[in-house]
Protein backbone atom coordinates (compact mmCIF):
# COMPACT_ATOMS: atom_id res chain seq x y z
CA UNK A 1 0.00 0.00 0.00
CA UNK A 2 1.05 3.58 -0.75
CA UNK A 3 -0.33 7.03 0.01
CA UNK A 4 -0.38 10.46 -1.59
CA UNK A 5 -1.25 13.76 0.04
CA UNK A 6 -2.71 15.93 -2.74
CA UNK A 7 -3.02 19.72 -2.95
CA UNK A 8 -6.29 21.36 -1.97
CA UNK A 9 -6.67 23.92 -4.77
CA UNK A 10 -7.61 21.42 -7.52
CA UNK A 11 -8.32 18.23 -5.58
CA UNK A 12 -10.32 16.41 -8.26
CA UNK A 13 -7.68 17.10 -10.89
CA UNK A 14 -4.97 16.10 -8.40
CA UNK A 15 -6.74 12.79 -7.82
CA UNK A 16 -6.99 12.30 -11.59
CA UNK A 17 -3.25 12.91 -11.92
CA UNK A 18 -2.50 10.22 -9.32
CA UNK A 19 -4.89 7.82 -11.06
CA UNK A 20 -3.18 8.43 -14.43
CA UNK A 21 0.30 7.79 -13.03
CA UNK A 22 -0.80 4.60 -11.26
CA UNK A 23 -2.36 3.41 -14.52
CA UNK A 24 0.97 3.99 -16.26
CA UNK A 25 2.87 2.10 -13.55
CA UNK A 26 0.65 -1.00 -13.57
CA UNK A 27 -2.91 -1.93 -14.56
CA UNK A 28 -3.28 -3.43 -11.07
CA UNK A 29 -2.49 -0.19 -9.22
CA UNK A 30 -5.38 2.07 -8.22
CA UNK A 31 -6.77 4.48 -5.63
CA UNK A 32 -8.48 2.51 -2.85
CA UNK A 33 -9.85 5.31 -0.69
CA UNK A 34 -9.85 9.08 -0.33
CA UNK A 35 -10.02 10.81 3.05
CA UNK A 36 -10.17 14.56 2.32
CA UNK A 37 -6.71 15.21 0.75
CA UNK A 38 -5.27 11.81 1.65
CA UNK A 39 -5.32 9.05 -0.97
CA UNK A 40 -4.75 5.41 -0.03
CA UNK A 41 -3.36 3.47 -2.99
CA UNK A 42 -2.97 -0.13 -4.03
CA UNK A 43 0.60 -0.24 -5.33
CA UNK A 44 4.20 -0.96 -4.54
CA UNK A 45 7.63 0.53 -5.18
CA UNK A 46 7.25 0.06 -8.94
CA UNK A 47 5.02 3.15 -8.76
CA UNK A 48 7.74 5.38 -7.27
CA UNK A 49 9.30 6.52 -10.60
CA UNK A 50 5.84 7.60 -11.77
CA UNK A 51 4.77 9.24 -8.51
CA UNK A 52 8.05 11.20 -8.57
CA UNK A 53 6.48 13.12 -11.48
CA UNK A 54 3.57 14.45 -9.42
CA UNK A 55 2.65 18.11 -9.71
CA UNK A 56 -0.49 18.57 -7.62
CA UNK A 57 0.77 16.78 -4.51
CA UNK A 58 2.57 17.56 -1.26
CA UNK A 59 4.12 14.13 -0.74
CA UNK A 60 3.82 10.40 -1.16
CA UNK A 61 5.03 7.38 0.75
CA UNK A 62 4.46 3.85 1.93
CA UNK A 63 1.19 3.28 3.79
CA UNK A 64 1.55 0.98 6.79
CA UNK A 65 -2.01 0.83 8.15
CA UNK A 66 -5.20 2.74 8.95
CA UNK A 67 -7.25 2.81 12.13
CA UNK A 68 -10.71 3.94 13.17
CA UNK A 69 -9.61 4.97 16.65
CA UNK A 70 -6.48 5.92 18.57
CA UNK A 71 -6.72 2.68 20.52
CA UNK A 72 -6.68 0.70 17.28
CA UNK A 73 -3.76 2.78 15.99
CA UNK A 74 -1.63 2.07 19.07
CA UNK A 75 -2.58 -1.61 19.02
CA UNK A 76 -1.57 -1.97 15.37
CA UNK A 77 1.64 -0.02 15.99
CA UNK A 78 2.66 -2.57 18.63
CA UNK A 79 2.52 -5.29 15.97
CA UNK A 80 4.37 -3.50 13.17
CA UNK A 81 7.86 -4.78 12.34
CA UNK A 82 9.38 -1.32 12.43
CA UNK A 83 12.82 -2.68 11.54
CA UNK A 84 11.45 -3.25 8.01
CA UNK A 85 10.71 0.44 7.59
CA UNK A 86 12.95 2.60 9.77
CA UNK A 87 16.46 3.41 8.61
CA UNK A 88 18.55 5.27 11.18
CA UNK A 89 16.81 7.80 13.39
CA UNK A 90 13.11 8.61 13.19
CA UNK A 91 10.48 11.22 13.97
CA UNK A 92 6.69 10.96 14.15
CA UNK A 93 4.97 13.87 12.42
CA UNK A 94 1.21 14.58 12.47
CA UNK A 95 -1.04 16.07 9.78
CA UNK A 96 -4.41 17.19 11.13
CA UNK A 97 -6.79 17.63 8.20
CA UNK A 98 -9.93 19.77 8.39
CA UNK A 99 -12.11 16.66 8.69
CA UNK A 100 -10.08 15.20 11.58
CA UNK A 101 -12.43 13.22 13.80
CA UNK A 102 -10.03 12.21 16.57
CA UNK A 103 -8.25 13.83 19.52
CA UNK A 104 -4.69 13.51 18.26
CA UNK A 105 -2.77 16.12 20.28
CA UNK A 106 -0.49 13.51 21.85
CA UNK A 107 -0.31 10.95 19.06
CA UNK A 108 3.29 11.82 18.08
CA UNK A 109 4.56 11.29 21.62
CA UNK A 110 2.63 8.06 22.24
CA UNK A 111 3.43 6.48 18.88
CA UNK A 112 7.05 7.60 19.21
CA UNK A 113 7.26 5.90 22.59
CA UNK A 114 5.99 2.60 21.13
CA UNK A 115 8.64 2.73 18.41
CA UNK A 116 11.43 3.84 20.78
CA UNK A 117 10.85 0.73 22.88
CA UNK A 118 12.13 -1.27 19.88
CA UNK A 119 15.50 0.45 20.17
CA UNK A 120 15.12 3.16 17.52
CA UNK A 121 16.38 6.65 18.32
CA UNK A 122 14.35 9.81 17.93
CA UNK A 123 15.77 12.81 16.05
CA UNK A 124 13.34 15.72 15.92
CA UNK A 125 15.50 18.04 13.82
CA UNK A 126 16.84 15.85 11.01
CA UNK A 127 15.43 12.32 11.15
CA UNK A 128 16.45 9.75 8.57
CA UNK A 129 12.95 8.26 8.59
CA UNK A 130 9.79 10.37 8.87
CA UNK A 131 6.69 8.56 10.11
CA UNK A 132 3.54 10.40 9.11
CA UNK A 133 0.20 10.24 10.94
CA UNK A 134 -2.76 11.72 9.05
CA UNK A 135 -5.98 12.45 10.90
CA UNK A 136 -9.17 12.56 8.85
CA UNK A 137 -12.26 10.42 9.19
CA UNK A 138 -9.73 7.66 9.79
CA UNK A 139 -6.21 7.64 11.14
CA UNK A 140 -3.49 6.74 8.64
CA UNK A 141 0.15 5.86 9.36
CA UNK A 142 2.84 5.83 6.69
CA UNK A 143 6.50 6.40 5.90
CA UNK A 144 7.26 9.44 3.76
CA UNK A 145 9.14 8.60 0.58
CA UNK A 146 9.25 12.06 -1.01
CA UNK A 147 8.13 15.60 -0.22
CA UNK A 148 7.60 17.98 -3.15
CA UNK A 149 9.13 21.30 -2.18
CA UNK A 150 7.21 24.38 -3.26
CA UNK A 151 10.49 26.19 -3.89
CA UNK A 152 11.42 24.03 -6.87
CA UNK A 153 8.10 24.81 -8.56
CA UNK A 154 8.29 28.50 -7.64
CA UNK A 155 11.67 28.73 -9.37
CA UNK A 156 9.92 27.81 -12.62
CA UNK A 157 7.03 30.27 -12.39
CA UNK A 158 6.52 32.57 -15.37
CA UNK A 159 8.17 35.60 -13.76
CA UNK A 160 11.29 33.56 -12.89
CA UNK A 161 12.02 32.52 -16.49
CA UNK A 162 14.50 34.34 -18.74
CA UNK A 163 11.71 34.95 -21.28
CA UNK A 164 8.67 36.17 -19.40
CA UNK A 165 5.02 36.70 -20.30
CA UNK A 166 2.52 37.12 -17.45
CA UNK A 167 -0.11 34.74 -18.84
CA UNK A 168 1.12 31.21 -18.17
CA UNK A 169 0.01 28.09 -16.31
CA UNK A 170 1.49 27.53 -12.86
CA UNK A 171 4.25 24.89 -13.09
CA UNK A 172 2.36 22.42 -10.88
CA UNK A 173 -0.69 22.59 -13.16
CA UNK A 174 1.43 22.34 -16.31
CA UNK A 175 3.08 19.22 -14.91
CA UNK A 176 -0.27 17.69 -14.00
CA UNK A 177 -1.49 18.22 -17.57
CA UNK A 178 1.46 16.24 -18.91
CA UNK A 179 0.72 13.45 -16.43
CA UNK A 180 -3.00 13.43 -17.22
CA UNK A 181 -2.03 12.86 -20.85
CA UNK A 182 -0.17 9.67 -19.80
CA UNK A 183 3.04 10.85 -21.49
CA UNK A 184 5.75 8.17 -21.44
CA UNK A 185 8.20 9.22 -24.14
CA UNK A 186 7.18 12.54 -25.67
CA UNK A 187 4.71 15.40 -25.65
CA UNK A 188 3.60 18.01 -28.19
CA UNK A 189 2.34 21.45 -27.19
CA UNK A 190 0.94 23.21 -30.28
CA UNK A 191 0.29 26.43 -28.32
CA UNK A 192 3.55 26.42 -26.38
CA UNK A 193 3.84 30.14 -25.60
CA UNK A 194 6.82 30.59 -23.30
CA UNK A 195 7.20 26.81 -22.92
CA UNK A 196 5.79 26.11 -19.46
CA UNK A 197 4.30 22.71 -20.30
CA UNK A 198 7.44 21.73 -22.24
CA UNK A 199 9.70 22.68 -19.32
CA UNK A 200 7.81 20.36 -16.97
CA UNK A 201 7.71 17.53 -19.51
CA UNK A 202 11.40 17.95 -20.31
CA UNK A 203 12.34 17.79 -16.64
CA UNK A 204 10.52 14.45 -16.49
CA UNK A 205 12.87 13.14 -19.17
CA UNK A 206 10.40 13.35 -22.06
CA UNK A 207 11.24 14.56 -25.55
CA UNK A 208 9.28 17.76 -26.15
CA UNK A 209 7.86 19.29 -29.31
CA UNK A 210 6.52 22.82 -29.39
CA UNK A 211 4.70 25.02 -31.89
CA UNK A 212 3.78 28.68 -31.76
CA UNK A 213 2.55 31.16 -34.32
CA UNK A 214 4.97 33.87 -33.20
CA UNK A 215 8.71 33.82 -33.82
CA UNK A 216 9.45 35.67 -30.55
CA UNK A 217 7.64 32.93 -28.60
CA UNK A 218 9.65 30.22 -30.33
CA UNK A 219 12.93 31.97 -29.52
CA UNK A 220 11.78 32.74 -25.98
CA UNK A 221 10.65 29.18 -25.31
CA UNK A 222 14.05 27.94 -26.51
CA UNK A 223 15.77 30.26 -24.01
CA UNK A 224 13.56 29.00 -21.21
CA UNK A 225 14.10 25.33 -22.02
CA UNK A 226 17.87 25.80 -22.15
CA UNK A 227 17.78 27.75 -18.88
CA UNK A 228 16.19 24.79 -17.05
CA UNK A 229 18.48 22.24 -18.67
CA UNK A 230 16.01 20.75 -21.15
CA UNK A 231 17.98 19.72 -24.25
CA UNK A 232 15.79 17.17 -26.04
CA UNK A 233 13.37 19.47 -27.86
CA UNK A 234 12.04 20.38 -31.31
CA UNK A 235 10.47 23.82 -31.64
CA UNK A 236 8.72 25.16 -34.75
CA UNK A 237 7.09 28.42 -35.74
CA UNK A 238 3.75 27.56 -37.24
CA UNK A 239 -0.01 27.27 -37.05
CA UNK A 240 -1.60 24.90 -34.52
CA UNK A 241 -4.46 24.35 -36.98
CA UNK A 242 -2.02 22.94 -39.57
CA UNK A 243 0.04 20.45 -37.57
CA UNK A 244 0.18 17.82 -40.30
CA UNK A 245 1.97 20.34 -42.52
CA UNK A 246 4.50 20.97 -39.76
CA UNK A 247 4.96 17.26 -38.96
CA UNK A 248 4.20 15.39 -42.21
CA UNK A 249 5.70 12.08 -41.08
CA UNK A 250 5.15 12.22 -37.31
CA UNK A 251 2.38 10.85 -35.07
CA UNK A 252 2.50 11.80 -31.40
CA UNK A 253 1.65 9.63 -28.39
CA UNK A 254 0.65 12.64 -26.29
CA UNK A 255 -0.49 16.25 -26.66
CA UNK A 256 -0.77 18.63 -23.69
CA UNK A 257 -1.67 22.25 -24.35
CA UNK A 258 -3.32 25.40 -23.05
CA UNK A 259 -4.74 27.39 -26.00
CA UNK A 260 -5.00 31.19 -25.71
CA UNK A 261 -8.21 32.60 -24.27
CA UNK A 262 -7.72 36.23 -25.28
CA UNK A 263 -8.59 38.78 -27.95
CA UNK A 264 -8.52 38.21 -31.72
CA UNK A 265 -5.00 39.70 -31.77
CA UNK A 266 -3.66 36.83 -29.63
CA UNK A 267 -5.74 34.28 -31.54
CA UNK A 268 -4.15 34.90 -34.93
CA UNK A 269 -7.07 37.05 -36.09
CA UNK A 270 -9.63 34.23 -35.75
CA UNK A 271 -12.67 33.88 -33.55
CA UNK A 272 -11.91 31.88 -30.45
CA UNK A 273 -14.39 29.05 -31.11
CA UNK A 274 -13.21 28.74 -34.71
CA UNK A 275 -9.59 28.47 -33.60
CA UNK A 276 -10.41 25.84 -30.97
CA UNK A 277 -12.38 23.66 -33.37
CA UNK A 278 -9.72 23.79 -36.08
CA UNK A 279 -6.97 23.14 -33.53
CA UNK A 280 -8.79 20.07 -32.18
CA UNK A 281 -9.17 18.72 -35.72
CA UNK A 282 -5.49 19.38 -36.39
CA UNK A 283 -4.42 17.65 -33.16
CA UNK A 284 -6.58 14.66 -34.00
CA UNK A 285 -4.71 14.23 -37.29
CA UNK A 286 -1.30 13.88 -35.60
CA UNK A 287 -2.24 12.13 -32.35
CA UNK A 288 -2.51 8.46 -31.52
CA UNK A 289 -3.09 8.56 -27.78
CA UNK A 290 -4.15 11.06 -25.14
CA UNK A 291 -4.82 14.79 -25.21
CA UNK A 292 -4.78 17.02 -22.12
CA UNK A 293 -6.18 20.46 -22.92
CA UNK A 294 -7.77 23.49 -21.23
CA UNK A 295 -10.67 25.55 -22.57
CA UNK A 296 -12.82 28.39 -21.21
CA UNK A 297 -16.03 27.06 -19.69
CA UNK A 298 -18.10 28.89 -22.31
CA UNK A 299 -16.71 26.71 -25.11
CA UNK A 300 -18.64 23.47 -25.64
CA UNK A 301 -15.49 21.39 -25.94
CA UNK A 302 -17.15 18.02 -25.41
CA UNK A 303 -19.59 18.44 -28.28
CA UNK A 304 -16.90 19.68 -30.68
CA UNK A 305 -14.32 17.07 -29.66
CA UNK A 306 -16.73 14.13 -29.91
CA UNK A 307 -17.88 15.30 -33.36
CA UNK A 308 -14.22 15.22 -34.48
CA UNK A 309 -13.72 11.72 -33.08
CA UNK A 310 -12.24 12.20 -29.61
CA UNK A 311 -13.47 10.27 -26.59
CA UNK A 312 -13.76 12.68 -23.66
CA UNK A 313 -12.62 10.81 -20.54
CA UNK A 314 -12.28 13.43 -17.79
CA UNK A 315 -12.96 17.11 -17.10
CA UNK A 316 -11.93 19.29 -14.17
CA UNK A 317 -13.35 22.73 -13.38
CA UNK A 318 -11.35 25.72 -12.20
CA UNK A 319 -12.45 29.27 -11.49
CA UNK A 320 -9.37 31.36 -12.30
CA UNK A 321 -10.77 34.84 -11.63
CA UNK A 322 -13.99 36.82 -12.07
CA UNK A 323 -13.79 36.78 -15.88
CA UNK A 324 -12.37 33.29 -16.48
CA UNK A 325 -13.72 29.87 -15.66
CA UNK A 326 -12.12 26.91 -17.41
CA UNK A 327 -12.13 23.16 -17.71
CA UNK A 328 -9.18 20.85 -18.06
CA UNK A 329 -10.08 17.94 -20.33
CA UNK A 330 -8.53 14.52 -20.90
CA UNK A 331 -9.43 13.04 -24.27
CA UNK A 332 -8.37 10.04 -26.30
CA UNK A 333 -8.28 9.38 -30.04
Amino acid sequence: MLYVEILGNLPEMAQGEVRALLEMASPEFRIIERDYLFLALKGDKKAFPFLNRLGLAHEYGELLFSAKSLEELYSKAENVKWENYIRGTFKVDRETMVNCSHLVENVERKLGAIISKRGFKVNLSSPETLIRVYCGKKLWVGIRERFFKAKSFNERKADQRPFYKPIALPPRVARAMVNLARAKKEVLDPFMGTGGILIEAGLMGLKVYGVDLRRDMVEGAKRNLEHYGVKNYVLKQGDATKLRELFPDKTFETVATDPPYGSSATLGGRKREELYEKALSSIYEVLDGYLSIAFPAQFNAERVAEKIGFEVLEKYYQRVHSSLDRYFYVMRT
